[in-house]
């Protein structure tokens, strides 16, 4: 834990540095793309960069919060000997954490054996080992075991598992429980933020036309309305499809795309993003982001109710390694999934490793969470990182996933770091990826940005016909270095409309050949092909940050090319 809060504190003066000012050319041999002066000046309405500076568990807080320490394991019965079953007396010990309001449960170094999953069920309860190289958790029975077979709601045999659930689990306990109980009824559920068949919310408000990139709203009526609390902008879609038309950027190619087809993408709209108030004066509204999409009066905006948010939790300081079994065949996982943050608001992960895990850290419906110095280990995963059921505003840094240490078994499948599901504005920063690729796993993600990453792209994507396009507007690709030098989701120009690849190295196409699922210009831009590193800004998440919200607004007034 310590070590990776030390990455991050040298990272980060290096990186303000380098942002402020590399941003107007001044760091030698810097090349600053007409791209980042651009957005300097319309920060939040560029039509090809989104604006991720307020991504990330509190708005990309530095520093996470310190609760004190309100229980032990080894006090609740657990003991480091790698064969007592553990699982009881650390959730005992969380759930103790948990009735006291939260807290900091602590797991001493060594090995603890556990033949159940771990479940944070509360909010304000942290679990923190003494550091992924000293507290190990050795889960020996995969979420098929613990739970039951999980199938898709969208048919055939695939199991959920393999995209779903993880041996530990943060989500909170009334979702978590209507979860299990569906998965025990085989009526498969949705697992976002409002229930399993997307009823369980009320109307707060209705909302007045407002444009993307605005801070404020105004709404019908704010009398249910309270700084800080935490709120679904619900958006739906109409006949013409015309939402889904605006994630893509509009136009012409979007408008001829035929989307009536495209049943599994049309199940995830309403588009729902969780946003915590700030302000309430009269009927304005203030948000801590800037709203990532138009608000028309065509898609019914409302701001709505969810199901209780699970907040302020994390884990930190631990590796859980699953029993090593060969890697499941596609789409067949037993579920030695590794951590997952599910209907979860500003919580993180810090210093966390998963070993021979078939899927390793997941967001599903997580918004506004932080994923700081995780790695994924050992003989291979499916997925290494998903990021799915509308999941936003999160941030994974300083990650790593390490070469597979057994070959792949026949009919298995590698992606890397996934994001699906009108998924929008999440960002990765600061990898070093010996394997995967650039997954997307097509339902329209949107406004998602990897930035300073190093990649063995030996990986492939995913995704159903029946889920649409790869891409929506506004992805980034910003300072990537393709050590294979192979294409497939790198370069995206070619691909993703009004979006944007810059300071990539030369790549090539190899058998996965794409092509765009829109017709006609994409209007997306590629700049500074062929290098890498030579771009400045180095890292466009850490030149948002440290230019500032406040500043980035003051930029739009001044029309300048810096911050």
């Amino acid at each position: 834990m310590g070590k990776a809060h030390l990455t991050r504190r040298a990272l980060l003066g290096g990186a303000t540095a380098v942002a402020l000012g590399a941003a107007t050319g001044a760091a030698a041999g810097a090349e600053v793309p007409s791209l980042w002066r651009e957005f300097t000046r319309t920060p939040f309405t560029h039509p090809q960069i989104p604006y991720i500076g307020r991504a990330g568990c509190h708005g990309g807080a530095a520093r996470f919060p310190r609760r004190p320490v309100v229980a032990e394991v080894t006090d609740f019965g657990a003991v480091p000997d790698g064969t007592t079953d553990c699982a009881p007396a650390i959730n005992r010990a969380i759930a103790a954490a948990g009735r006291a309001g939260g807290g900091t449960v602590t797991i001493p170094p060594g090995t603890f054996r556990i033949d159940g999953l771990i479940r944070v069920a509360d909010s304000n309860v942290v679990l923190r080992g003494a550091g992924s190289d000293r507290t190990k958790l050795y889960a020996t029975k995969n979420l098929t075991e613990l739970i039951g077979v999980y199938g898709s709601r969208y048919g055939g045999d695939k199991s959920s598992w393999s995209w779903a659930g993880g041996l530990i689990w943060l989500a909170p306990q009334t979702r978590w429980d209507s979860l299990v109980a569906a998965i025990g009824a085989r009526a498969w559920p949705f697992e976002g933020w409002t229930g399993n068949r997307r009823d369980e919310w009320t109307t707060l408000t209705t909302v007045e036309p407002a444009r993307q990139g605005s801070w404020t709203l105004t709404v019908a009526d704010s009398r249910q309305l309270r700084p800080g609390q935490l709120v679904l902008l619900r958006l739906a879609d109409d006949a013409d499809h015309t939402l889904l038309e605006h994630m893509s950027g509009g136009g012409p190619g979007p408008q001829a795309y035929y989307w009536a087809d495209k049943t599994k993408l049309t199940s995830y709209v309403p588009y729902e993003w969780p946003v915590r108030i700030t302000r309430v004066h009269g009927r304005r509204v203030t948000l801590e982001r800037p709203l990532p999409l138009d608000v028309r009066p065509d898609w019914d905006p409302r701001l709505t109710t969810h199901v209780p948010e699970l907040t302020g939790a994390g884990v930190e300081g631990l590796t859980l390694e699953a029993m090593e079994t060969p890697q499941s065949q596609h789409l067949l996982d037993k579920g030695y999934n590794g951590v997952v943050l599910q209907c979860a608001y500003d919580c993180w992960l810090d210093d966390v490793t998963v070993r021979h895990v078939d899927n390793g850290f997941g967001l599903v419906a997580a918004s506004a969470c932080t994923l700081r110095g995780t790695r994924v280990s050992g003989r291979g995963s499916h997925h290494p990182y998903f990021c799915r059921e509308g999941s936003h505003d999160n941030l994974i840094e300083d990650f790593t996933i390490e070469e597979r240490t057994v070959p792949a078994p026949p009919n298995t499948q590698l992606h890397g770091i996934n994001v699906e599901g009108l998924s929008s504005y999440n960002v990765w920063s600061r990898g070093d990826m010996r394997m995967g690729t650039f997954d997307s796993h097509r339902g329209l993600p949107f406004a998602n940005v990897r930035t300073d990453i190093t990649v063995n792209n030996n990986g492939r994507h995913g995704g159903d016909a029946s889920a649409g396009p790869l891409f929506g507007a506004r992805f980034t690709h910003w300072n990537v270095r393709v050590t294979n030098g192979r294409a497939g989701l790198m370069k995206i120009d070619g691909l993703a409309p009004y979006s944007a690849t810059v300071g990539l190295n030369t790549v090539t196409e190899f058998d996965q050949i794409d092509v765009p699922d829109f017709t006609g210009e994409l209007h997306s831009r590629l700049e500074l092909y062929g290098t890498t590193d030579a771009v400045r800004p180095r890292n466009l998440y850490e030149a948002q940050r440290a230019c500032g919200a406040r500043g980035l607004r003051g930029s739009e007034r001044r029309s300048s090319t810096g911050c």
